[in-house]
């Protein structure tokens, strides 16, 4: 059997963020994990060369930081009885920040939301869950939306 001493649970601070976090949730209480609360907000390094000052660039993802970690706070009081469940803000792009932050921390299960994107929007942005899936180390188990 499967030893299951940290979980990585992804979101995105969506409507369903919550019932990922209830999964990763049970999931801990089951095995006697720890829990690491991850939201990664986008990186806007790549509007650089658009005549925007970068330092303009830095504040704007500095204040969406700041937001987000109040955000994580309020969330992760509200969704996790545990005291012991951390949360953390980093910025990149999710897929990447979620499988290196994962295996830096050594986790041993990802938990994370499904958008369920079809048609052209999963042509033009993709997976985040399904590159975490093809490419972690560790299980994961995605939850779709209801």
């Amino acid at each position: 059997m499967a030893d299951i001493k940290k979980i990585l649970c992804a979101i995105d601070f969506s409507d369903y963020s919550p019932l990922v976090a209830e999964y990763a949730s049970m999931l801990a209480k089951c095995s006697g994990a720890k829990v690491l609360c991850l939201y990664v907000a986008p990186s806007l390094s790549q509007y650089v060369g658009f005549h925007v000052p970068p330092s303009s660039i830095e504040n704007f993802v500095g204040e969406i930081v700041a937001g987000a970690e109040d955000t994580m706070s309020a969330f992760v009081k509200e969704n996790f009885k545990d005291p012991a469940v951390e949360g953390k803000v980093v910025t990149g792009y999710p897929a990447e920040e979620v499988l290196a932050i994962s295996e830096a921390e050594g986790c041993d299960l990802i938990v994370m939301g499904t958008h369920g994107r079809k048609g052209i929007d999963r042509i033009l942005f993709g997976s985040v869950a399904e590159k975490v899936v093809k490419s972690s180390r560790c299980p994961v188990l995605t939850i779709r939306p209801e």
